[in-house]
């Protein structure tokens, strides 16, 4: 009898010890920064800047190179995505599109140009959930949906760049994403630009990349918003008046790769 009553205990005690540790992991982070402006960086703070280090994300490159890295997010077409290519092509300049599973499987046929056209394509789930409210399997199970979607339609076998839907998340979510050999990307410019109802003339999406553009910044667009792709060839020729460049996320793994040989190991 003494015995089956120290069962019920010894588990009380271990999910104690256990149950704090998984609360911290699992604390939901809402990706958040100070803005960058007059060419100063993005800060995210220090607490922030250690997670993304200990797992290998980043949300900003070198201070030091006047490099630009343009990601945008997918999760419907708006109409505005073919233009945006267009002007790609036009200024030859690399990106990354974070797509979601409803993109994947109503516009195929614009994910195929992405790939065509040089650009990399991102994991940003597969139903946009909130990725720290779900099991350890079904983040699994969002990432592997997109990538073999992908994979069907396109010539990108690979994938390695995840954007968490609605920049929520923790570091069990950020362990999970590493074990499935992606590199979570955040961003170091941003500005409201998703709302398809509340769009306010080209002049807002250029005065908001300009103000905050910066050495290294990774830049968050959204494909649905007329603003962006009515500004976005502007933009691309005054920042390279500016002296910066554009490179892809790939680009900028190599250049980490080079610091860290062990990097992605």
């Amino acid at each position: 009898m003494k015995k089956w009553f120290m069962f019920p205990t010894i588990v009380l005690l271990i999910f104690s010890i256990a149950y704090p540790t998984y609360a911290i992991s699992n604390r939901a982070i809402h990706w958040g920064f100070t803005k960058g402006k007059n060419e100063q960086q993005a800060d995210a703070g220090k607490e922030y800047d250690e997670l993304l280090k200990k797992h290998h994300a980043f949300y900003k490159g070198n201070p030091h190179d006047k490099i630009l890295y343009l990601t945008f997010d997918n999760g419907y077409e708006n109409g505005y995505t073919e233009d945006i290519l267009n002007v790609l092509k036009k200024e030859k300049v690399p990106a990354t599109f974070f797509v979601t599973g409803h993109y994947l499987k109503s516009q195929p046929n614009l994910v195929k140009r992405m790939v065509k056209d040089g650009h990399i394509i991102g994991n940003h789930s597969w139903s946009h959930p909130d990725m720290t409210a779900i099991s350890d399997d079904k983040i699994r199970e969002e990432l592997r949906k997109v990538q073999e979607e992908t994979a069907r339609i396109t010539t990108q076998k690979e994938m390695h760049y995840l954007r968490p839907p609605r920049g929520i998340l923790s570091e069990r979510t950020m362990e999970i994403a590493n074990q499935e050999g992606y590199t979570h990307v955040l961003w170091s410019l941003a500005f409201l630009d998703w709302r398809i109802n509340q769009q306010k003339g080209w002049k807002y999406s250029y005065d908001n990349i300009m103000a905050q553009v910066h050495p290294g910044a990774v830049i968050l667009l959204h494909t649905v918003s007329k603003d962006n792709a009515e500004a976005l060839e502007k933009s691309i020729e005054d920042l390279k008046k500016r002296g910066y460049r554009f490179e892809s996320l790939d680009y900028y793994m190599m250049k980490e790769k080079v610091k860290n040989p062990l990097l992605g190991s």
